[in-house]
Parts: C-alpha cells; sequence; structure tokens
C-alpha cells in the first residue's frame, strides 16, 4: 500500500477538512525548525499556526500536480516571516528614536578584535542581513532547507531562473561584503544566530 502524497490529503480535505492534519503531521516540524532558524523559537510557534492556518483557508487553490507540499508550505512561510520581520523593522525604528546613553569604547578594543578569528562570524551575520530580501530567502531555502532550485521556485512562485540568479547574486555579494571568498560558505552554519 502507496502512503497518500500531500496532493490527495489536500484535495480530499477539501470535502472532509480532517483529512487536511495529514499535511500537518508531515510537516509541521521541518516547517517550524525553517520558522526557528529564521525568526527564533517564540515567533516561530507563532508563525506555524499562522503558516497552517494560511494554508488551510488556500487549500482550494493548491495545484494537485505537486504531490509534496513542502515547498508550497515554505512560500507561505517565508510571506509570513517577511511580515513579521517589517513589523520588527518599524519597532525597531521606532525604538531607534529613544534617547541612549553614551557609552565610551576602548580604542584598542576594535584592533583586539579584528585579531580574533571569531570576528568572521559577525560579519557573516551582518552580510546575510544586508542581502535584499529576495536574495536573502532564496538563500535560506536553499543552504538550510536544503529545497532544490525547482522547489524554491514553487515555494516562491518565481521561475527557477530567477532563482539561479537570486542565489549567485547573493554568493557574489556575500564574498565581495566579506572579502573571503572561500570561507563564507563554511562560516555560514549556525542559522540561529541569524534569527537574532
Amino acid at each position: 500500500m502507496t502512503a497518500r502524497s500531500d496532493a490527495d490529503a489536500i484535495a480530499a480535505s477539501l470535502l472532509d477538512p480532517k483529512q487536511f492534519a495529514l499535511v500537518f503531521d508531515r510537516h509541521a516540524a521541518t516547517v517550524f525548525r525553517f520558522l526557528v532558524r529564521r525568526v527564533g523559537r517564540d515567533p516561530a510557534e507563532d508563525l506555524l499556526g499562522e503558516t497552517f492556518r494560511v494554508a488551510f483557508e488556500a487549500r482550494a487553490s493548491y495545484d494537485v500536480a505537486y504531490d509534496n507540499a513542502r515547498p508550497w508550505l515554505y512560500g507561505i512561510a517565508t510571506n509570513l516571516v517577511s511580515k513579521h520581520q517589517r513589523g520588527r523593522a518599524r519597532a525597531q525604528r521606532a525604538q531607534s528614536r529613544l534617547p541612549t546613553a553614551d557609552t565610551a569604547t576602548c580604542p584598542f578594543d576594535a584592533s583586539d578584535a579584528a585579531l580574533d578569528a571569531t570576528v568572521l562570524w559577525p560579519q557573516v551575520v551582518t552580510a546575510v542581513h544586508q542581502l535584499p530580501a529576495d536574495q536573502f530567502d532564496v538563500l535560506l531555502l536553499h543552504v538550510w532547507e536544503e529545497l532544490s532550485y525547482e522547489e524554491i521556485a514553487v515555494a516562491l512562485a518565481i521561475p527557477v531562473g530567477t532563482v539561479r540568479s537570486r542565489l549567485s547574486r547573493a554568493r557574489t555579494r556575500l564574498r565581495d561584503t566579506l572579502q573571503h571568498p572561500t570561507t563564507w560558505p563554511a562560516a555560514i552554519s549556525t542559522p540561529e544566530e541569524l534569527a537574532r
């Protein structure tokens, strides 16, 4: 007996909504891990529920030609993450307008830090966060979620060629920013830090 595909479960859920639970059971842990990497654990819990709520409400528009719903779910989650981050950015801009205490820094601290090999990781985090949103999304879906170009294209509703070009531009931009073209891919190994 072959397992039911996600497409079959989604189609069946149009008449029997409980059938959608199969899609949740199969993909909730993976989508949650993706969300934690993007926004941290607490917001990820809320966004996971929102992702599956949106998916459930949009299930009638799901293209049943795709047996696996994971790319579709990543697309929904990515859109919700973008909305969440726009809200955080607005809050940070508002907070940055508040007065802050001046802090004196030692001029030798910067030179000491430059000699420390651990200084590369914050540079990577900064460089990744400076990527345009479209390149950032493609990079994370490819590197951490290990989606193929075709799956990313489905998730983000863009052509495969656009996925390739955005990923290429992201890599080039990171290499140029970091000025360490052979170390940046290996350095991006702790996704939780990118969520900060």
